[in-house]
């Protein structure tokens, strides 16, 4: 079955006879690739647009930890696989705190290889639609009138309707009107699900710095 364009993974290695094997390897299950002898090859061909990344550790020009680090810079998403030689590890490691997904050592596994790209793929849905969600949660905080972002904010940071209500000048039944309208308009259910919005949305923190007085 041919895989949606979106659907690529990026095969970065200077050895062409690995870079022909494992495109035949992915093909078999399915996936499809693209291969560069390269990573300003690589770096030059929308790097942001790969689903998955096999990238070789050691390469004529950028190593495959520079390239890493262009791809940090870029923001691409993207999650990378090193394929590390003997004695590699101790890069390898360096790649994981960097952010790499995983890395394995040649000669691998065939299957080992396969089961490592597809959980990259996993987590690369994953993390999307987690964007999309934030995305749209966000986009619907942004429609709010202004008075309603102030008292979602208020209330996620555990002020009562009564504090609110004082704190904006207001009475307390005009915060309740804007606390229900704007979460209808968030999809919020519950004041826990308006809290985890508004703490996914980076309005309030996650744990207060320091306990609320009573």
């Amino acid at each position: 079955m041919t895989q949606p364009a979106a659907s690529c993974i990026a095969v970065v290695d200077d050895d062409e006879a690995l870079r022909d094997s494992l495109a035949w390897l992915l093909d078999s299950v399915g996936l499809a690739t693209c291969a560069f002898a390269d990573g300003e090859a690589f770096l030059a061909a929308e790097p942001e647009s790969f689903d998955a990344v096999l990238l070789d550790v050691r390469m004529p020009g950028l190593s495959g930890l520079q390239v890493q680090q262009r791809l940090n810079e870029r923001g691409a998403t993207a999650p990378v696989i090193f394929m590390t030689g003997h004695g590699d590890v101790p890069m390898a490691v360096a790649a994981l705190k960097s952010g790499a997904f995983d890395f394995i050592e040649k000669p691998f596994n065939h299957q080992q290889l396969i089961d490592a790209v597809q959980q990259a793929l996993a987590e690369h849905q994953r993390l999307r639609t987690v964007r999309e969600r934030i995305n749209t949660l966000r986009a619907r905080y942004d429609a709010l009138r202004p008075k309603e972002r102030e008292i979602v904010v208020h209330v996620a940071e555990g002020m009562t309707s009564r504090e609110i209500a004082e704190h904006l000048d207001v009475s307390a039944k005009t915060v309740e009107v804007y606390r229900l309208r704007a979460m209808k308009a968030l999809g919020a259910g519950s004041l826990a699900e308006l809290v985890r919005i508004c703490v996914a949305l980076e309005l309030v923190e996650a744990l207060p710095t320091e306990p609320r007085q009573q």
